[in-house]
């Protein structure tokens, strides 16, 4: 069921019209409760589709610098994952902290949290405050929300103590049919691309652009070989192209042969199957983990004749050990995450004797968000989405990733009722193509690629 607003937005209806129709007192979206905080208590199949509910919240109040968006659609990330099973800590904790910065934060503390980090959609309330923006724009939301009068966020957002995950650590995320979003989130929805395909793009399109491109991060340069581990994922994805543009030389570690053919048809011709190469067999003793290591860098020897420059390093535990041994000397490993798990062990002698360098990135200044998306302007990068879910499949959607059972961006729709729609520009659409739009998506016969042979170990 959708409200006036909802069908005029659907409608396509013009400004004027949008702001004649009222803003509904609720709303529908994926949402979690506080009273099930301690849901999973001494479990360990801790299943998102028992703590994610699709049903309607109340309609927050508007701020003088924020904008009600109608999502018409979002995706999902891994931080979904850890809200929805209340880990590393409470999603309801965080809210609760973010709420004690007084005024306006306080509708935050709600006993339920609406969740999601991404959405694409129509702008259709302003506060009275925002300039850049207005009613009836069709916009992409940014995850990061910062604190544009504390001074640490005018060098580089990110140094902001304050920054926040919008949807994370705070209330009124993207998987619902409306969001409410500071306007210094908002960007523009590229014109080529579907509602879904740009709900998929900021929160990891922009943390890789971050790590490998702008001045934050590895600053890749043409030729550059850049090991990307969890090449399949939705950060890994992004990785790939963004070294494939760059002038490099990207090496997906992925799990599967299905996902080594999805990460070739991005553009990654050196594909690693880590089952092959026995990594994720060591148990991350010492010992173990620097011969897991040299298998790998064997490994990219035999394949490229060098060890890599770079290790795009965001599952954690599992690999990090091995990324700090396999970088050249001089070398860069940089991080954003650890899904596999967050205390890290590695070999120091390998950092220090060899110069290497460990950077810590989190997400992306809006000027980094903004370049990213030029980049999809201009037509250099693809959306990696690979499945789209409806709103009331959420739990689903959430599952799916938790259990690693999807390639690239696992989208949802909002109020959007089937994909596809949301092109405004159908000429540079099929200028593109469907095939270099829609890499994951796609089922043609896709060439194997280049394998590195078992005996490399």
């Amino acid at each position: 069921m959708t409200d006036h607003l909802a069908e005029a937005v659907l409608d396509g209806a013009p400004a004027e019209v949008l702001l004649s129709h009222e803003v509904p007192h609720d709303y529908l979206a994926a949402h979690l409760r506080r009273e099930d905080v301690h849901l999973f208590d001494g479990e360990t199949d801790k299943d998102p589709r028992r703590s994610v509910h699709v049903g309607r919240v109340p309609m927050p109040e508007l701020a003088p610098d924020e904008a009600l968006v109608a999502v018409m659609a979002s995706s999902i990330n891994f931080n979904t994952v850890w809200s929805s099973i209340f880990e590393p800590v409470s999603t309801f904790d965080m809210i609760d902290r973010y709420a004690r910065h007084g005024g306006y934060a306080t509708r935050h503390q709600q006993d339920y949290q609406v969740i999601g980090s991404d959405a694409s959609g129509v702008i259709v309330r302003t506060g009275a405050g925002v300039r850049n923006w207005k009613v009836g724009d069709h916009v992409t939301v940014s995850p990061v929300l910062v604190d544009d009068q504390h001074p640490d966020a005018h060098n580089d957002a990110m140094h902001d103590p304050n920054m926040t995950a919008w949807g994370y650590e705070t209330n009124f995320g993207g998987l619902a049919h409306y969001c409410v979003v500071r306007a210094s989130q908002l960007l523009p929805k590229p014109s080529h691309l579907t509602w879904e395909e740009s709900a998929c793009i900021n929160l990891c399109g922009g943390t890789a652009y971050r790590m490998l491109v702008g001045e934050h991060g590895a600053q890749i340069k043409q030729g550059d070989i850049v090991l990307i581990w969890g090449a399949a994922g939705g950060l890994g994805a992004f990785a790939t192209q963004l070294v494939r543009n760059g002038g490099g030389i990207p090496i997906g570690v992925v799990s599967s042969e299905e996902k080594a053919r999805l990460v070739q048809s991005l553009g990654c011709d050196i594909v690693i199957n880590r089952a092959e190469l026995g990594l994720d067999d060591h148990d991350h003793s010492p010992e173990s983990t620097v011969k897991a290591a040299k298998r790998l860098g064997r490994a990219i020897r035999s394949a490229v004749g060098e060890d890599p420059h770079v290790a795009f390093d965001y599952t954690g535990r599992s690999t990090f050990g091995m990324s700090v041994i396999v970088v050249r000397r001089g070398g860069t490993v940089i991080t954003c995450g650890s899904a596999s798990g967050y205390r890290h062990e590695y070999d120091n002698r390998y950092l220090w004797m060899n110069l290497k360098r460990i950077i810590g990135s989190h997400a992306m200044n809006l000027r980094e968000a903004n370049e990213m998306i030029r980049l999809f302007d201009l037509g250099q990068l693809a959306p990696p989405l690979s499945s789209v879910h409806t709103l009331t499949e959420a739990a689903d959607a959430v599952r799916s990733v938790q259990r690693n059972e999807h390639v690239g961006k696992v989208g949802v729709l909002g109020l959007a009722p089937h994909e596809g729609l949301g092109i405004t520009d159908h000429h540079k659409r099929e200028r593109l193509g469907e095939a270099f739009l829609s890499p994951l998506r796609r089922a043609p016969q896709i060439p194997t690629p280049d394998r590195i042979p078992v005996s490399a170990s």
